[in-house]
């Protein structure tokens, strides 16, 4: 019963040791990719403000 518990708090730790990895690498890339959309979002609407607007003759 000893090797049991052992074994599933061993899973447990290394599994939660990967996730702890994963979100750690996701999180930048999900940060730098924020910024990269933000600045591109930025060009955009500068750079074609005149050209969508449909109302003026």
């Amino acid at each position: 019963m000893f090797w049991k518990i052992l074994g599933v708090v061993a899973l447990v730790w290394i599994a939660l040791a990967l996730v702890g990895v994963l979100v750690k690498g996701l999180f930048w890339i999900l940060a730098i990719s924020a910024v990269v959309f933000g600045v591109y979002l930025l060009v955009k609407a500068f750079s074609d403000s005149d050209s969508n607007d449909v109302t003026r003759v």
